[in-house]
């Protein structure tokens, strides 16, 4: 069998699984499997989603932690609104300290779990777009450690590539458990990968 028919029955899969059940992005399904296998998310958590435009994420973070929750979207682009009370969004630049003052201003106290599916625009040159992926991960960092509770977690999109080691190195200075993860909802040929860091070191924020 083909790879490349595999690959696309999976995308299919995933895109026709999302509109059936009314997601709007696929990705929501990465959220969904990391969640699964790792336990980082549960009902009544605030969450804070960083590039959290369409708003796949949001939903799928809703669902996990219910009404006694609390999810804030956070994207450069404007995310169509969601009817949950208990659900906010706002425009924002992640390499701004106002969007930071923002979202401590939104919630409704530490976090205890940051997200971030934040993505540059992809130029088709390998190692421009790995660096800028870097970049928005260490961004989406540096809000993490100045919103999470002392324990909680950080889950982020990454791209293979040489500066990615270094990168996870931070992440272990900084959180108790760090693994990297490839949902199966992620393309096979994508060179996205996920960092997980799981309780948040006492002193870093």
């Amino acid at each position: 069998m083909p790879k490349a028919w595999i690959q696309q029955r999976k995308k299919d899969y995933y895109y026709k699984k999302a509109k059936e059940e009314k997601y709007r992005s696929r990705a929501a399904y990465k959220l969904f499997q990391a969640i699964e296998k790792y336990h980082f998310m549960k009902s009544g958590d605030v969450v804070v989603d960083l590039g959290a435009a369409p708003g796949g994420w949001i939903q799928a973070a809703r669902k996990v932690v219910g009404s006694k929750g609390f999810v804030l979207g956070v994207d450069l682009k404007s995310i169509e609104p969601f009817s949950q009370s208990n659900v906010r969004t706002f425009i924002g630049d992640l390499t701004k300290l106002e969007t930071l003052e923002q979202i401590l201003s939104a919630l409704p106290g530490k976090a205890d779990v940051v997200i971030s599916d934040a993505s540059p625009n992809i130029s088709g040159i390998w190692e421009v777009d790995h660096a800028r992926q870097i970049d928005l991960a260490e961004q989406s960092l540096k809000i993490a450690l100045e919103t999470l509770r002392f324990s909680g977690s950080f889950f982020v999109k990454v791209f293979e590539g040489d500066l990615l080691n270094n990168f996870i190195a931070k992440m272990k200075e900084h959180f108790e458990i760090v693994r990297i993860i490839k949902p199966k909802a992620s393309r096979v040929k994508s060179s996205e990968l996920f960092i997980l860091g799981m309780r948040l070191r006492k002193g870093v924020n």
